[in-house]
């Protein structure tokens, strides 16, 4: 029994073969119903997940045998971590294996927003020629202000180092981080100095709601403002209500308080984001591409634990 993993979501066969290779044996269930691995769990050492299998408080009970829980990317926003912990469960989680893609995402973002690609595009095929209206902003000599910066956020740090911009950080939870490519400061300075600021920050009760009226009303100057963490980070409201004040110039947004639809479309805030010509959306794919999908599930199964042991 302590070889055996239950995987609960779409995971590359690499995860397989590696942890096949290590002595485990894997039962590859991606279309399993919650209730369904309920019945099931306790059965297993290990259970892999990535964003829709929520590991609570049940759960946990019901994993009796429980040894691992490896996510497939990085938040754990969706595992009772504490419970998990005080079980005696080990977490791993694979950040290492989408912060290329996330800084990349980001930077994509940005020079779209700053350069009103998306609308310009839209326009051309509209039948509209307009170049005063879509002048651009250049990133150099910029400066980009990064909340968080674990391997995210110096992934887009490193990203940026070609610009010749000025990147400062700030992170609640570590210090003595500066390196090349970003310099740690105090939330006081992100907030005065910042004509880009973008979050790379796991979703906590610390964190939840953290951009709202208030911290935006702080800013010093207009900002280019970007969230490819965790939608519930940031208020959508209050960063419409920035960008109709003018202190947002731009907004990429890759993730959102709720996601998918038909509850996305159920939000009152939603027509309004639509309609804005300053707001670019991706659907929560910062951190999933071809090349993550199988770096993601190499990272896990390099961090499974050691059967030998």
């Amino acid at each position: 029994m302590k070889n055996n993993i239950l995987i609960v979501d779409d995971v590359h066969a690499i995860f397989m073969h590696q942890a096949e290779a290590k002595g485990y044996t894997c039962d590859y269930r991606p279309l399993i119903k919650p209730d369904e691995a309920m019945q099931i769990i306790g059965d297993y050492a290990g259970l892999v997940i990535r964003s829709k299998f929520r590991v609570d408080k049940a759960v946990l009970d019901a994993a009796t045998n429980l040894q691992f829980i490896a996510r497939a990317g990085a938040g754990m926003d969706n595992i009772d971590e504490d419970y998990a912990i005080q079980k005696g469960i080990k977490l791993i989680n694979a950040p290492e294996g989408n912060s290329d893609a996330v800084g990349e995402h980001a930077i994509g973002l940005l020079l779209s927003l700053m350069n009103n690609l998306n609308r310009g595009d839209a326009e051309i095929r509209g039948g509209k020629w307009q170049r005063e209206a879509n002048r651009g902003y250049e990133l150099k000599g910029k400066t980009v202000g990064i909340i968080g910066y674990g391997h995210m956020g110096s992934s887009f740090a490193r990203k940026l180092s070609g610009f010749q911009v000025n990147v400062i950080a700030y992170d609640k939870y570590k210090t003595g981080f500066s390196d090349k490519y970003a310099r740690e400061v105090s939330m006081e300075e992100i907030v005065k100095h910042s004509d880009v600021l973008s979050l790379h920050i796991p979703l906590t009760p610390e964190t939840n709601g953290l951009v709202d009226d208030e911290y935006l009303f702080h800013f010093k100057k207009p900002i280019f403002f970007l969230n490819t963490s965790r939608g519930k980070t940031a208020k959508v409201s209050a960063v419409l209500n920035a960008i109709r004040e003018g202190k947002i110039l731009g907004a990429g947004l890759d993730v959102l308080e709720v996601e998918k639809f038909p509850a996305l479309a159920e939000q009152q805030w939603f027509e309004e984001l639509k309609q804005s010509g300053k707001v670019l959306l991706s659907p929560h794919v910062a951190g999933w591409t071809f090349d993550s999908y199988r770096k993601i599930s190499e990272v896990m199964a390099e961090k499974l634990p050691d059967l030998k042991g």
